[in-house]
């Protein structure tokens, strides 16, 4: 009965036993299957991975200017999304939200969703708005950065290139000043408004005052004078002087009469006068590009000729220039071509500091006055081309010069004088007569050849070229000056052609890429005959010509840069002064 009774309770306590691991383990769930389970569709697997799709935004945001994504959110992207690649897609995963990120950058275009739908899979694709933002939020950006340099934005309507021009034009001013009483009477200065280095303009009886005045009764720095970039305005500023400024005979002082504090700016007009201290005064003259009115036709043309090489990539290295008048100088203009080796730059820093040179040196009154008299200007190019030379610093690239300087006597009557380095050539045709104004410096011509000679280093028979170079004068090039003395920045100047009104006079200004393929001879005759064929076309004439010029060397095959500049002295351009490269 014992044994029964134990046996009972053993069998009990089994039974309990397996009930528990029964009710633990749950194996009946293996039985049945969800009714809320989804079955993996082969669309679900075909589509793309959100980890694949943030590597392509990834790469897009780095080729943009600024990268969308911070290096935090995309390691934090990557952590999450490349696990279910391993898993398989079944696994649910949540997108980031983008609150931690949204203060660092409130323009994120990442638009995603931070509660998405229990249906949504990690194999989903993102909504478009993060590929349509991005780009829009970009350009947006783009256009924000770009330095506009004083000029107006341009509207996403409006049309890029007129605005500009215009824009352009309004700024170039040029102002000159004349000491016209006082001990330094007869001092003159000029400058561009475009020439940001030598602004403002300081007046006053010591150095490095920009108008030098030796009078006692002038401060040290007395006044300035500077461009108002938004009024497009010239403006002078009394900057605490002891004996005041006068502007037209009214004071311009601060009104707290004795402090040393700066005046607030004086707008200038053409005419004005300006009194430092008690006896110099000082004449105003403005001139706006936009009325210059250059006394001859101009024509300019320019091509790289970058498909005479079968199509190989020439890189442009000319740069054709011209300025009328030269600031300050209404009866004074400079036309100039440089042709670069070795890069651009030398070219470019040549076009721009030989004109500044030539008007610098104009503006001592008894150089200019002699260049006048005289009718010479042969010292004023070579001192032009020694500054500009000096000023260069360009070791390793250069370029060739050659400058047409011509003024006006007041009676309709024009003087030209060159100066050139190089073999880049000028031919003026005055009554029928060809006058070449340049010499060539190549190696190989008689005149360079020459000089070596005299220098006690003539060239070996049969050589042709110094250091890799065919020229032996241009301006750059400082290292190879320094490794071979036979190297020079002397200008050849001619003599001064003078073209009476009515002698049919024209000049022709080209680099060698013209004269490669083209005669002086032959050039003359393709002018004359273009002449004829359009003589009715006026101030288009020279514009038409030069073109002419630049498709004949065209269509024999140049194989160098070409730049021509055509002057036609029996008309009147109305063409604004620019530089083309």
């Amino acid at each position: 009965m014992a044994m029964a009774i134990a046996v009972s309770i053993f069998l009990l306590i089994l039974v309990l036993i397996v009930v528990l691991l029964l009710l633990f383990c749950k194996p009946w769930r293996f039985f049945f299957s969800s009714s809320q389970t989804r079955p993996i569709k082969v669309s679900d697997v075909e589509r793309p991975l959100i980890s694949d799709y943030m590597d392509t935004v990834q790469n897009q945001s780095n080729d943009s200017p600024r990268n969308r994504f911070s290096e935090g959110s995309h390691l934090q992207a990557e952590g999450n999304f490349s696990s279910p690649r391993k898993q398989g897609p079944v696994s649910k995963q949540r997108l980031p939200s983008t609150d931690a990120h949204s203060s660092q950058d409130s323009n994120l275009a990442l638009d995603a969703i931070s509660d998405l739908s229990e249906n949504v899979m990690v194999g989903h694709t993102l909504k478009r708005t993060l590929v349509a933002k991005h780009p829009v939020e970009e350009r947006k950006h783009a256009r924000r950065e770009v330095p506009n340099y004083g000029l107006p934005l341009i509207s996403e309507n409006d049309s890029p290139r007129e605005p500009m021009l215009k824009d352009i034009t309004a700024q170039r001013s040029s102002l000159t000043l004349e000491v016209i009483s006082g001990p330094s009477c007869g001092l003159r200065c000029s400058l561009l408004s475009t020439n940001t280095s030598k602004l403002p303009v300081t007046l006053g009886r010591t150095s490095p005052s920009d108008l030098l005045l030796k009078d006692a009764e002038v401060s040290g720095k007395h006044a300035l004078i500077n461009w108002n970039l938004d009024k497009l305005k010239w403006e002078l500023v009394d900057m605490g002087s002891l004996n005041g400024t006068l502007l037209n005979s009214q004071a311009i002082n601060h009104p707290d009469t004795g402090s040393r504090h700066w005046s607030e700016p004086v707008e200038l007009a053409s005419g004005d006068i300006i009194t430092l201290g008690t006896t110099s005064k000082v004449f105003v003259q403005i001139t706006q590009f936009a009325d210059c009115q250059i006394p001859l036709g101009v024509g300019v043309a320019s091509d790289s000729m970058a498909l005479r090489r079968g199509g190989k990539k020439l890189p442009m290295e000319d740069v054709c220039y011209y300025q009328w008048p030269l600031p300050g100088f209404e009866q004074f203009g400079l036309f100039g071509i440089c042709d670069g080796h070795g890069g651009a730059e030398a070219a470019k820093s040549a076009s721009k500091i030989l004109p500044e040179m030539v008007a610098n040196i104009l503006s001592v009154s008894e150089k200019r006055q002699k260049v006048l008299s005289l009718c010479d200007a042969s010292d004023v190019l070579r001192d032009a081309f020694s500054q500009t030379e000096a000023f260069m610093n360009h070791q390793y690239e250069g370029c060739t010069a050659t400058v047409l300087l011509v003024w006006a006597d007041g009676h309709e009557e024009f003087f030209a004088q060159c100066a050139n380095v190089g073999d880049s050539a000028c031919v003026v045709n005055v009554g029928g007569k060809q006058i070449k104004m340049t010499e060539d410096h190549r190696i190989t011509s008689h005149s360079e050849r020459t000089r070596f000679k005299e220098t006690g280093e003539p060239l070996k028979d049969g050589e042709t070229r110094l250091c890799g170079l065919n020229l032996a004068r241009m301006l750059g090039d400082k290292f190879l000056k320094e490794q071979d003395p036979r190297f020079s920045s002397e200008p050849y100047v001619s003599q001064v052609v003078h073209i009476q009104k009515a002698s049919n006079a024209f000049a022709l200004l080209a680099s060698d890429g013209l004269w490669d393929v083209i005669s002086i001879k032959k050039a003359m005759q393709l002018v004359h005959q273009v002449r004829d064929r359009y003589a009715a076309d006026g101030e288009n004439l020279a514009e038409k010509i030069a073109n002419f010029m630049l498709d004949e060397a065209r269509s024999l095959r140049t194989k160098d840069n070409t730049s021509i500049i055509f002057l036609n002295f029996d008309t009147i351009s109305r063409t604004e002064c620019k530089i083309c490269f």
